[in-house]
């Protein structure tokens, strides 16, 4: 997805989300629309392209969600990194034994928006953002890299979603061991982990 803009919607009902991404769509030419149901039962609407389209089709997402509405962002030029995150495996050369830091919130678009702040604000790696499934509809993005950078880059994170109510919890690990960087590369939900074989790893 290299279209500049990206707005997500958030709803509680998977009726309201269905509706509501509908009207979305059909309110601007926007780039491109990922809709579907997320944990724990909730719908997400995710619309990209030129700014001026995207801000349309959110504000028509806002207001024909209504009460339905968990969360929503607007991002105007989004980071790269962020959508290469979301949709990509976590690569195990990422988590180096520099530091890591973790951002941990209770919805889908806010840990996008902590992500987006976070990897621009610092000479950081973003190799991980997961969203929703398998997290009790939290999500979580990981930046490595030297301590300093991934201190700037939670902090930035932190200070952008804390206004929101949506911040679960930050950490940073100022060297991360390798038995659990690999835990991180191999596979971010633990009942996967734990049904590997010991030959597996």
């Amino acid at each position: 997805m290299s279209d500049p803009a990206i707005a997500i919607v958030e709803l509680e009902s998977i009726a309201s989300g269905i509706y509501t991404g509908d009207a979305m769509v059909k309110s601007s030419p926007i780039g491109s629309i990922y809709a579907g149901t997320v944990h724990p039962g909730r719908y997400l609407v995710l619309v990209s392209g030129d700014t001026a389209s995207v801000e349309v089709a959110l504000e028509t997402g806002r207001q024909t969600g209504g009460r339905s509405v968990i969360d929503s962002i607007f991002l105007p030029s989004v980071h790269p990194d962020v959508v290469a995150a979301i949709v990509s495996l976590v690569d195990a050369a990422a988590f180096s034994d520099d530091a890591a830091g973790i951002v941990e919130t209770d919805t889908v678009a806010t840990i996008v928006e902590a992500a987006d702040a976070g990897v621009k604000a610092a000479q950081v790696s973003l190799p991980a953002v997961r969203l929703a499934d398998g997290l009790g509809g939290k999500g979580y993005a990981v930046f490595t890299g030297p301590v300093a950078e991934v201190e700037a880059a939670v902090e930035a994170a932190v200070e952008r979603v804390a206004p929101t109510g949506h911040l679960f919890r930050d950490v940073i690990i100022a060297q991360i061991h390798a038995e659990m960087r690999q835990n991180l590369a191999d596979d971010l939900r633990f009942n996967q982990r734990l049904a590997q074989r010991p030959g597996d790893r």
